[in-house]
């Protein structure tokens, strides 16, 4: 086919959304809505994820240096415990830092630290609070660390991380059957609509047909037709989750105790997605668009 007949029939595709202005709304609708609900609930899928990879990153490795280290010592337990591939982040707490902590952590017996103890925290030891990169490996990680030299113990919950690791899958598992749910009703509705649209016109597939038109002739309109569709339909839907996403991470962000317990980190700014969304959103309407439409004239094409 010439470039002058593509581009004429391209034109007539996109005239043909003029002309049947209603059933191009009424696809329009579906596609964005069907692009909204899977396209949200797979960023709902990803934030949670991150939410809980988020919360495993507080369950810490406390790590008790013997009484009486040096300076040295402590430095070269840090460079040994930094060293473990599993390790994300290490933090020194000095002997006054830990005796802090034990006076907020036991408001009711303020008084005794203050009679007995005051602020002397040399029968204290020092130590390091340590994260993990993977909270699957924490009890491999804490084996590791309290074989270094110096180090009276290290200590996490197992327990949590085990926790953590069934709750992602338990996620994972329900987010991607929902996720597969949504979009094979998508897909459902998305097709009657096309069909219905189709339908509308067959009388004037059928004459075309009749009068020697090809298949790939009678299909270029209805292909551009259901492409620009579905690129407008992915256009709005993008311009709808900008905007919902926006408003529920200032929202979430805003919560300092919800931050301070999954992390600060652990929500995702749009800024970041904002390609991968646009470009999934375009690129799936579209195609849906377009492919959607092609196969539905072929029940008219075969006459």
């Amino acid at each position: 086919m010439k470039l002058s007949g593509v581009r004429y029939l391209a034109d007539q595709g996109v005239e043909n959304i003029w002309k049947n202005k209603m059933m191009a709304f009424a696809t329009f609708c579906v596609l964005l809505i069907s692009l909204l609900l899977v396209g949200i609930a797979g960023l709902f899928y990803i934030n949670l994820n991150s939410m809980i990879k988020g919360l495993g990153s507080q369950n810490e490795v406390v790590v008790i240096m013997e009484k009486g280290t040096t300076d040295e010592q402590n430095s070269a337990a840090e460079e040994a415990i930094r060293a473990i591939p599993n390790v994300a982040t290490i933090k020194f707490v000095s002997k006054e830092e830990a005796l802090e902590r034990q006076k907020s952590n036991l408001p009711n017996a303020e008084r005794i630290f203050t009679d007995y103890i005051g602020s002397d925290a040399s029968f204290m030891p020092d130590g390091f609070s340590v994260t993990v990169k993977n909270t699957d490996k924490i009890s491999e990680t804490t084996e590791q660390i309290s074989a270094l030299s110096n180090i009276q113990s290290a200590s996490a919950s197992p327990q949590v991380a085990e926790f953590l690791r069934e709750l992602r899958k338990v996620v994972s598992l329900i987010a991607g059957a929902v996720i597969l749910a949504l979009a094979v009703v998508s897909m459902i509705i998305i097709s009657n609509t096309t069909k219905a649209s189709v339908f509308a016109r067959r009388e004037e597939i059928q004459i075309m047909k009749y009068v020697g038109a090809t298949n790939a002739f009678i299909r270029m309109p209805f292909f551009v037709e259901g492409m620009v569709t579905g690129f407008f339909a992915g256009a709005g839907a993008y311009f709808i989750t900008w905007a919902i996403y926006r408003s529920a991470y200032n929202m979430l962000t805003e919560q300092g105790m919800l931050m301070n317990t999954f992390g600060v980190g652990s929500l995702i700014p749009f800024d970041k997605i904002r390609l991968y969304v646009v470009l999934g959103y375009l690129i799936a309407g579209s195609l849906i668009g377009a492919v959607g439409s092609v196969i539905s004239t072929r029940k008219h094409i075969d006459v």
